[in-house]
Order: structure tokens, then C-alpha cells, then sequence
């Protein structure tokens, strides 16, 4: 997996880039600040680290112009560290946030947790699923039937693909939430339900109001 380093300070970038080949993974990294959404879409990594403070314009900027195109996993890094910092991190699309000075242990595993949160769902073998005429693209996270076709979020994402995968089986709430959040804090049934509804809208909006059925008491199932 490729992990993209955009950091100002050629010490830290250097050392960012050190340890992350250490772990196994390919690094890139830029030094021409103006062209980062450019230098993302032609090098295709797998995980993002961003500084905040850049030359020209900052990170939330970029983090905005990324989510524009891709669902990658962003990780700030800054010496910044006030909660609107974070809020603001996290509301550009940041999916987890570290101040400098850290631990370079304490990057990875989160570098490790997130990659595996965002890409252990996706089969290596096909770049699609396919079932009654309803096409879950796997690479782009989005839907299609005939022509018409859709976005996914990634938890609406993992919730299709785990009901496509045991297609013909009741797959039940646990299930799912375990699938989605695992060890996470903040699982609830209510979430899960919002999430199903909003995927039945989004299946219904492709003509396949039906393709996801209810079975009370035991969960939820594609025949």
C-alpha cells in the first residue's frame, strides 16, 4: 500500500518517510505545495497523512478538494492542537488527527487501524458484485443498476457488500454492527438503522425499492 506524505518541514517529512518504509509501505511525497490535489490523483495512495500548515493554502483546504474525488483515509498531522483544530480537521472530511511531537508507534498503529478499517472489506479477487442486476462497484464504493448509477458512504458500503456476500441469508443487526465498528464506542442500533434507511433510499433511487428485506426480530437479507 502507498501512503502519501504532505509535510513542509523536510526533517519530519524525512522521518515520516523512513519509518513508514520500515512498516513495508510505499511512500510518496511532494514538494511543490500549490499542485497536492494533482500530485494525489496521479499517484493513487492508499492512505493520506496531511499537515495543516502548508505554503499557499493550508490542509483543510486540500482535505476539502481531495474529498471532492476520493474517500481515501486522511490523517492530519500538526503542532496545532486546539479542539477547533481538530473539529474542523475532522468536519474537512479528516478521518483521525495527531499532534506533533508523537510517537512514531503511536502514527502507525493508527496508520495500521485505519487502513484496516477502510480496505479490509474490499475483495481482492473481483473489483465487483453483482446480484439481480444491481452492480457494487468495490474499487469506487458506489452502486449501479442499467445505467443509473450511485454513491456510497463507506458505511453504507460495508453494510451492501456484507448483505451481498451472504445473499440468500439473514444477516443479523449484530452482525452487521460488529462488521462496522467493532471495538468502536459509539455503536448503537439507532445509527444502523438510519444507515439502512438511507441505503434502501439510495437502492430505491436505482429502481430496487425491494432489493433489501426486513426479517423482524432477525435481521436483514438479499435474495
Amino acid at each position: 500500500m502507498k501512503i502519501m506524505i504532505v509535510e513542509d518541514d523536510p526533517t519530519i517529512r524525512d522521518m515520516l518517510g523512513e519509518t513508514i518504509k520500515k512498516w513495508g509501505f510505499e511512500t510518496t511525497d511532494l514538494e511543490e505545495f500549490d499542485e497536492v490535489l494533482q500530485e494525489f490523483i496521479k499517484e493513487k495512495p492508499h492512505l493520506l497523512l496531511l499537515d495543516i500548515n502548508l505554503p499557499s493554502f493550508d490542509g483543510f483546504y486540500w482535505c476539502n478538494k481531495i474529498r471532492e474525488v476520493s474517500k481515501v483515509p486522511i490523517i492530519f498531522i500538526s503542532s496545532r492542537n486546539t479542539p477547533m483544530d481538530m473539529v474542523m480537521a475532522m468536519n474537512m472530511g479528516g478521518d483521525d488527527f495527531i499532534q506533533k511531537p508523537f510517537y512514531t508507534e503511536v502514527l502507525m498503529a493508527k496508520i495500521n487501524a485505519l487502513l484496516r478499517r477502510s480496505y479490509s472489506y474490499i475483495d481482492t479477487q473481483s473489483n465487483v458484485l453483482e446480484h439481480d442486476g444491481v452492480v457494487l462497484n468495490l474499487k469506487d464504493w458506489e452502486i449501479s443498476y442499467g445505467e443509473a448509477q450511485i454513491d456510497l458512504t463507506k458505511t453504507e458500503f460495508i453494510i451492501l457488500h456484507l448483505l451481498m456476500q451472504h445473499k440468500g441469508t439473514i444477516v443479523s443487526r449484530n452482525k452487521i454492527m460488529r462488521s462496522l465498528w467493532k471495538d468502536e464506542s459509539f455503536v448503537d442500533d439507532n445509527t444502523l438503522t438510519v444507515n439502512i434507511t438511507r441505503l434502501r433510499k439510495k437502492l430505491a433511487e436505482l429502481g430496487k425499492e425491494n432489493f433489501i428485506t426486513t426479517k423482524k426480530g432477525e435481521g436483514y437479507i438479499i435474495q
